[in-house]
């Protein structure tokens, strides 16, 4: 890939990092896949693997694929909403270091998630100061499009000021992998949520955690792409 000259940038550091939220930064994918999987066994869709399949997916896009009765999208949605304002956002070992380092080094961070604006208030609610390490945040009320299709990735890059093939992607899902593959970015797979070597196909590394990574390597490698 062609390297592109820092005054393409909109800031000093040539590089920008944009983060998945469910499973890169908080630990929540086992309690989604709890959800879903009750969901799955109350509306069945009579879809193998269902729980991987719709991760990285925004609800709009789950509800058109999976569930097309109305009347059983208001149920589910109710039961969701009230799902996720009781549940415990932890944030993952190893992501506060990395997103202080980065502010640090002066390089935006972007959260790029698929969910909605509600989701993130009760985010927001239990961790108040987490929003402000991002320079932007990307969630599924400003796309069109679910991962693997890269749209919310190159927007993050955009937001930033920074060319995407000077960007890495932090993910944990394989639609989440195949979406930073397509944006053109360096994507770092993270392992737990599915087996390394189901997101290893997609990433150009993989770790299982951020606790101790290297993310001035990172920067610098992201800065002569």
């Amino acid at each position: 890939m062609t390297s592109s000259n820092t005054a393409d940038c909109a800031v000093p550091t040539c590089a920008a990092m944009l983060f998945d939220l469910d499973g890169v930064l908080i630990d929540s994918e086992k309690l989604y896949s709890r959800f879903w999987g009750e969901m799955d066994r109350r509306f069945p869709t009579g879809t193998p693997d269902f729980t991987n399949r719709i991760k990285g997916m925004t609800l709009t896009e789950i509800y058109k694929e999976y569930f097309p009765d109305p009347e059983v999208r208001d149920r589910i949605t109710l039961l969701l909403n009230d799902y996720e304002r009781h549940m415990q956002y932890e944030i993952k070992p190893g992501v506060t270091g990395v997103l202080e380092r980065l502010h640090q080094l002066g390089v935006p961070a972007v959260m790029v998630t698929s969910s909605n604006d509600l989701k993130m208030s009760n985010i927001w609610a239990q961790h108040p100061a987490f929003k402000d390490y991002f320079h932007h945040i990307v969630t599924a009320d400003m796309i069109t499009r679910s991962k693997p299709d890269p749209e919310g990735y190159l927007l993050g890059a955009s937001l930033a000021g920074i060319p995407i093939e000077h960007c890495a992607v932090f993910e944990d899902s394989l639609q989440g992998v195949k979406a930073g593959r397509a944006s053109g970015a360096y994507v770092v797979g993270i392992s737990g949520t599915l087996p390394a070597a189901k997101i290893a196909p997609w990433s150009d590394i993989v770790t299982d955690t951020l606790d101790g990574f290297n993310i001035d390597a990172l920067v610098r490698l992201l800065e002569k792409r």
